[in-house]
């Protein structure tokens, strides 16, 4: 049963938007909720496109979005837009991502190469998720991510299907710098195994976009009831794996011809262990040198 009551006040700014449809998404209809990924996955493309356009794009009648802007105390749809539209012009963020991906994506399909000229496409969509890449996870995230890394008794990664080259590449890494680290992977089917053994002091990266492995959104709920700490790494901020963590990175990589790219995520885990390196180091610098 969901509950969709209209807040009293509505939120001033995008990132109190943002906080209240975290907040209330799960009592949300599954039509709202589809609205509410859209307006968090793509804030740029909320500011600037028509309600023609976004109620295309979220698979809905304008009217639902109307409704889900008045849902959160606002009039009408163009208030909520408002938000963002001030946020995109006074510079706090990168303009028309998705727009830039649904041009590039309409440019490949219209070549009749057969696709003799694919490296250059791969480069290029890459080129477009790396720089969103600074856009949706910010050096507060980075700086917060690490911090949870290095206060952990041990850090778990999982990921599973095409998540699982980014999952090991952590692990492999993280053990490289000296931090305990177990990697899930789920041989033998002893996923469950392998996770039942995390704790309050533990922390768990997990990394999974759209569709969610299964094992990996189970894996999260049982740290969660552990009381172990959970760094997500996806593709939404209400995914499976974004709602019970404590912080989530956010990534949207690049899709070339229906084959998605993990260009951005493992950018984004590199970024993670020389982070994890370079405090540890710090701080080994002042142990020596208050002893």
């Amino acid at each position: 049963m969901t509950e969709e009551t209209t807040a009293t006040t509505a939120p001033a700014t995008a990132e109190e938007l943002r906080a209240a449809i975290l907040e209330r998404y799960d009592s949300l209809s599954k039509r709202l909720q589809q609205i509410a990924r859209y307006v968090l996955d793509e804030p740029n493309e909320l500011a600037l496109e028509t309600l023609a356009v976004i109620s295309e794009r979220c698979g809905v009648q304008p009217s639902a979005i109307v409704r889900f802007a008045k849902t959160f105390g606002y009039p009408g749809a163009s208030q909520m837009q408002r938000l963002f539209r001030d946020g995109l012009l006074s510079g706090h963020a990168g303009l028309g991502y998705g727009e830039r991906v649904r041009h590039f994506n309409e440019a490949v399909a219209r070549k009749s190469d057969g696709g003799a000229d694919v490296l250059s496409e791969f480069v290029e969509g890459n080129t477009l998720a790396l720089q969103n890449l600074t856009q949706t996870v910010s050096e507060a995230d980075m700086k917060d991510a690490v911090a949870l890394i290095d206060r952990a008794e041990t850090v778990y990664v999982v990921g599973f299907r095409r998540s699982f080259p980014v999952a090991s590449y952590l692990a492999y890494s993280l053990q490289q710098v000296n931090k305990r680290t177990l990697f899930i992977d789920g041989v033998a089917g002893l996923t469950k195994q392998q996770v039942q053994t995390i704790g309050p002091r533990d922390l768990l990266i997990a990394v999974s976009y759209h569709p969610y492995a299964e094992e990996t959104v189970q894996a999260v709920d049982m740290a969660t009831q552990r009381g172990a700490r959970i760094l997500s790494i996806s593709d939404s901020l209400v995914s499976p794996i974004a709602k019970p963590a404590e912080l989530v990175l956010h990534v949207r990589e690049s899709e070339v011809r229906t084959f998605r790219s993990l260009a951005a995520s493992i950018c984004l885990a590199q970024a993670l262990v020389i982070g994890f390196a370079f405090e540890s180091s710090k701080e080994k610098k002042k142990l020596k040198k208050g002893g």
